[in-house]
């Protein structure tokens, strides 16, 4: 297919949006419900943590396991076995009547989530016209933030009102709904070059310190986000005192935040290098994060300031996937993927972090200071990376 002349396949993304929506309802609903899964189960709430903990490390480790076990299909084959185990794996977690059982049922359920984007992130660009690649992946990542708008304030008031376990259900309905969108708009054809964007010896992209720098960067940075987001639950029950319903009117308006940050990210690469559109939203979580953890209290203020973290979280998605693909020439696919892996060790470790200070019998408003730092630490190592670019390409010149 001649790149120059070829128009943006809207139903192909469509597709890969819904997948998104049914991977952001899974990843992030449970935060709403995690009180009731602890009352359910009889277990505390940081134990029930581990659930979200464990997702993360399904991710992290199924990204590269997935991209094993799919190298030698297609990318809509691979995007269609994905989309079976995430269904499956997803709606048996609703039947889950112990610790452990949850623990293994979410652990797979995470497996598919890291290879879904990754692969998807690298598609979405062949779908595109030329120079529209970040608005694309905007495209499948609203998928992810209109969950957070429509799909995971249902799930929770489902999980809330009903029983924790028709939220994952919901979840499964995601899925189906996915892989029959694939299955019928993805095309099978004129995904060649996406096909073969990783060679058959791609370690010369692996072995590219700036893709690790940035990896690292994904980890700590977007650990900052969960630090906060993970805890949402009992920050707005016992921290702001609003009923239980509010958590999920509060994740409502952290949703929309993260619905215009997505857009918002793929406009920043248009202006800025995509390194330096994450530092900059980096530190701008910083603060916010820290605001939160003043003025959480706050009836008003617990609104506006969920959903500024939304948009300067999201804004981040386009511009770092955009720079570890071009950071892992020749391994696209697979470095895409590691960068979902990377976001979810963000996740597990910002749920970690996130609640040390509870463990120590501090409030539920200090997971935003620990989140602070981390994002912090994030635009640290964005700024290091940004210096060696520097010096690399005086190097070049001299």
């Amino acid at each position: 297919m001649d790149k120059t002349s070829r128009s943006t396949n809207k139903k192909a993304l469509l597709s890969l949006a819904i997948g998104g929506f049914g991977i952001g309802l899974t990843e992030f609903v449970i935060m709403g419900i995690l009180p009731n899964i602890a009352g359910s189960l009889d277990i505390s709430i940081p134990k029930a943590g581990h659930f979200i903990a464990i997702y993360a490390l399904g991710v992290v480790i199924g990204a590269p396991v997935m991209a094993r076990i799919t190298n030698n299909l297609n990318p809509k084959k691979t995007l269609l076995f994905l989309m079976v185990w995430f269904t499956i794996f997803n709606t048996l977690s609703a039947f889950s009547d112990n610790y452990w059982t949850m623990m293994l049922f979410r652990f797979l359920s995470g497996m598919p989530h890291g290879a879904f984007f990754g692969i998807g992130a690298v598609v979405s660009g062949y779908l595109a016209k030329p120079g529209k690649a970040a608005q694309a992946m905007a495209v499948m990542f609203s998928g992810l933030t209109v969950a957070n708008i429509i799909g995971v304030p249902l799930g929770t008031y489902i999980g809330q009102e009903l029983h924790w376990s028709y939220s994952f259900m919901l979840v499964g309905i995601a899925g189906i709904a996915t892989f029959c969108s694939l299955y019928f708009w993805m095309p099978k054809k004129g995904l060649d070059e996406a096909d073969n964007s990783d060679s058959k010896n791609p370690s010369p992209g692996l072995k590219n310190k700036k893709l690790w720098a940035l990896i690292a960067l994904t980890t700590v940075g977007t650990g900052g986000f969960f630090a906060w987001y993970s805890y949402i639950a009992p920050l707005v029950i016992n921290v702001t005192k609003l009923p239980e319903a509010n958590v999920g009117y509060v994740m409502i308006v952290a949703g929309f935040g993260m619905f215009f940050g997505n857009f918002l990210g793929a406009r920043m690469v248009e202006t800025f290098n995509p390194v330096k559109s994450v530092v900059i939203s980096m530190f701008s979580m910083t603060m916010i994060l820290l605001l939160n953890s003043i003025f959480a209290s706050n009836n008003i203020a617990i609104y506006v300031l969920s959903f500024i973290v939304g948009v300067i979280t999201f804004s981040i998605s386009a511009p770092i996937q955009i720079a570890i693909i071009r950071a892992a020439k020749g391994a696209e696919k697979l470095g895409s993927s590691m960068n979902q892996s990377a976001f979810n060790m963000g996740n597990a470790s910002g749920a970690y972090f996130g609640g040390l200070p509870m463990v120590f019998g501090l409030g539920f408003n200090y997971a935003s200071v620990v989140g602070g730092i981390l994002a912090c630490i994030g635009g640290v190592i964005g700024i290091v990376i940004l210096y060696m670019d520097k010096l690399s390409k005086r190097k070049k010149e001299a």
